[in-house]
């Protein structure tokens, strides 16, 4: 499938879908509310069979998710992204029944910047211990014991 048929196609689905053009790879971010629904899309339908990564971003006023993946028939690449409007209980449907690789990308988002993720079958910090206060890749963390400045 085209890159231009697979975007009418996930268009069609979520209208509020929006594209980063002159890409090499196909560029989507998709509101909150529509976010599981395109990505069991991508999945079942357009058989973006592999999760290349999953990565958190801490855009100070949101955050956001971006997921990597690739159809492995086609080699079609695409960059999934989510916007978290909500700083103070930031929160997103997991992925991690889809694509199994997401269980510890997930955690580790987790762990590191607070994101919750709906339904994931382990949520629990997976590299700092249980009683660590705060998440450290936040912009607005801050470290009293090791005094990292921004």
């Amino acid at each position: 499938m085209e890159d231009i048929k697979i975007k009418e196609s996930i268009q069609a689905l979520c209208p509020d879908a929006l594209f980063v053009e002159n890409k090499q790879f196909i560029d989507v971010s998709l509101p909150l509310e529509h976010f599981r629904k395109v990505m069991e899309y991508l999945k079942q339908t357009l058989n973006f069979n592999f999760l290349v990564s999953v990565s958190g971003v801490d855009w100070e006023k949101h955050f956001s998710v971006v997921y990597h993946l690739r159809n492995t028939q086609t080699n079609t690449m695409m960059a999934a992204k989510v916007i978290i409007a909500d700083r103070q209980n930031p929160e997103v449907q997991t992925v991690s029944d889809l694509w199994q690789t997401a269980d510890l990308h997930e955690r580790e988002i987790f762990d590191l910047f607070g994101i919750k993720f709906t339904n994931h079958p382990d949520l629990r910090r997976l590299f700092l211990d249980d009683d660590w206060v705060g998440f450290p890749l936040r912009k607005d963390y801050v470290d009293t014991v090791n005094i990292v400045e921004r």
